[in-house]
């Protein structure tokens, strides 16, 4: 059985006898984040089923964006676009940028990313394209809570965020699901001051 004839399988049986059934919500409403929350994190599968009960999240409460590494690329990147749909058109309120302890990323590099591609049937041309990108995307990466802070700035000062969006910086540890509080926006409805939380 192949991977997608596993996950139909799968799927088969958990609407058969699956715990929940969601026809009766209330559909118009069940797009919009009940705490009025997004949080932007880390694509890594140990995250999964782990972050959302280490924070006390439930299905509909909060808008999730993962990437690799939850790393900004630019001032209107697709996590920056995904936020403003978040926050302009389904209420969110707050931002939660949470990192992860042992992260990959602050492994991969430009030149091993492009030494995968070549392995994987990739031509040289098209590595090249892209190649500036990934230096400046991937090499930058080196420490994950470093990251975090970044990303927490980088949204708060974001041109296209409101001012009064609260954004504060996490660390999650993907083994025991222990959450640090790196960096938040400060209280007040000025998200140029950031202040530093220690562990």
């Amino acid at each position: 059985m192949d991977r997608l004839e596993e996950i139909l399988a799968a799927n088969k049986a958990f609407v058969a006898h699956g715990k929940h059934n969601y026809t009766e919500e209330d559909i118009a409403a069940s797009k919009l984040p009940k705490k009025k929350m997004a949080i932007f994190t880390c694509m890594d599968t140990r995250l999964t089923e782990i972050l959302e009960p280490a924070m006390g999240i439930q299905r509909g409460d909060a808008k999730i964006i993962r990437t690799v590494g939850n790393y900004l690329t630019g001032e209107f990147d697709a996590v920056i676009r995904s936020l403003m749909v978040a926050i302009y058109e389904l209420g969110v309120e707050e931002i939660f940028v949470v990192g992860h302890y042992e992260c990959g990323m602050a492994k991969t590099t430009a030149d091993s990313l492009a030494a995968a591609m070549r392995a994987h049937g990739v031509s040289e041309c098209d590595i090249a394209k892209i190649h500036g990108e990934l230096e400046v995307w991937a090499n930058a990466f080196r420490d994950p809570v470093e990251n975090v802070k970044d990303a927490v700035a980088k949204i708060a000062s974001n041109p296209y965020i409101p001012k009064k969006i609260k954004v504060h910086g996490l660390m999650i540890h993907p083994r025991t699901g222990k959450l640090d509080v790196i960096q938040t926006a400060s209280d007040t409805s000025d998200n140029s001051t950031l202040r530093e939380m220690a562990d």
